[in-house]
């Protein structure tokens, strides 16, 4: 993985067909299953376009279909199932939430959460503003080049870091002193901000979603084209993040 930040953008001959199946395999794998009404819904295509991508899917592996015509994860995405719950369970319990954040920030929001060195987008609500960050699900990012992923790293003990980055090629490690430094600051702030480490042109927040214990399990974070930002405007944001991560939290039940 190289650690060279770049802003993601579309391909120049995009096809949205395979944007489709590759968006539906996501959901499949971070919910565990869907209908086509969903899916249909989610895409905004037709139901037939939703049928015949979930076919696909079916015919490839990625997904299975139940006696109630429900589509379920198959054996090429499948997670261990106490990882899907979760995840699944996270998702549900934030869409609504990060829906309030771009209402209320008019910017695109995104739910983290850490995999090892990486950090993995497992839901995205994008703004309708005609320059925007759009939709990051399923994408994955060095650990410590987003804001979620800072906010998950600073939840470890200093001694547990060169553990994280122990396979990572010696070019991806990021220097650890300097990491726990910025770690601190992150913990005694309660918000990470990232300027353009993970994507050139962008900035992103992010607060951290904890569980009943206070162990942070996820990212909540908004993410911006870097002329937008304004400094001045940071206690507001990260004000209305930390609104849907503790609105996420009480969802799942946690306290």
């Amino acid at each position: 993985m190289s650690s060279d930040p770049e802003m993601r953008t579309p391909p120049p001959y995009a096809v949205s067909s395979v944007d489709h199946a590759l968006r539906v395999a996501v959901m499949l794998q971070m919910e565990g299953e869907v209908s086509v009404t969903q899916v249909a819904a989610r895409l905004g295509v037709a139901r037939s376009t939703a049928h015949r991508l979930l076919a696909m899917l079916v015919y490839r592996d990625f997904a299975v279909q139940d006696e109630t015509r429900t589509y379920r994860v198959g054996p090429v995405l499948r997670l261990p199932e106490h990882s899907r719950s979760l995840t699944a369970r996270m998702r549900e319990a934030a869409f609504p939430h990060l829906r309030q954040v771009v209402r209320d920030l008019e910017e695109s929001a995104n739910l983290f959460i850490r995999a090892g060195a990486t950090s993995r987008c497992i839901a995205s609500v994008e703004c309708d503003r005609a320059l925007r960050v759009s939709s990051r699900e399923g994408m994955v990012f060095p650990v410590h080049r987003t804001s979620a992923g800072l906010l998950l790293l600073a939840e470890l003990a200093s001694e547990e870091l060169p553990s994280v980055f122990a396979d990572e090629d010696p070019e991806d490690r990021p220097d650890l002193a300097r990491l726990g430094a910025e770690l601190a600051r992150i913990r005694r702030a309660g918000f990470a901000v990232n300027r353009g480490r993970s994507e050139r042109g962008i900035v992103a927040v992010g607060v951290p979603l904890r569980s009943a214990d206070g162990e942070a399990i996820a990212g909540v974070c908004v993410s911006m084209p870097s002329v937008r930002y304004a400094r001045d405007a940071l206690p507001r944001i990260v004000q209305v993040l930390q609104d849907a991560s503790h609105a996420c939290a009480s969802d799942l039940g946690y306290r």
